[in-house]
């Protein structure tokens, strides 16, 4: 349900309590102003390199009822490929760390059929974070090798 013209700002969605913006809101507000207004500080990592908003996404009442509310304090509003469009099919509720691991600048590597983060392998192997990094990066290790010399 659209906003009655000329009163965006006073706009009721009926998601906030005594006067104060709800956090879904914010969130929704924040993807809306990254991806379509140039003005928004971090506009040249969305909208400016052609991330957009879909058409059912514009009304805050359809985002919210495809996604809801996050379940918890923790969770922010994630793209699952960060080169796509916020829409209901690329869209999830994720932990800082889940988000962490979904950025464009991460180091993946493959093996065993597993694409996954050197912070993943990690935690799979047991092998520390620099170990892996040093060994790929430096060394020129294969991830195979990096990965299965303990």
């Amino acid at each position: 349900m659209p906003a009655p013209k000329g009163s965006q700002h006073n706009y009721r969605h009926g998601f906030a309590r005594k006067g104060r913006v709800s956090r879904v809101y914010s969130k929704w507000v924040g993807m809306i102003e990254r991806c379509h207004n140039p003005k928004a500080t971090k506009y040249a990592a969305y909208g400016g390199r052609g991330i957009h908003v879909c058409e059912r996404w514009k009304s805050f009442v359809l985002f919210y009822a495809d996604m809801g509310s996050p379940p918890t304090a923790d969770h922010q509003l994630d793209r699952i490929d960060n080169n796509g469009d916020y829409s209901p099919q690329n869209c999830r509720w994720a932990t800082r760390i889940q988000q962490a691991r979904n950025r464009r600048n991460n180091h993946l590597l493959e093996f065993n059929g597993l694409r996954l983060t050197i912070s993943e392998w990690s935690e799979r192997t047991g092998i520390s974070y620099e170990n892996i990094k040093n060994r790929v990066n430096n060394l020129g290790w294969s991830p195979a090798r990096a990965l299965c010399t303990p």
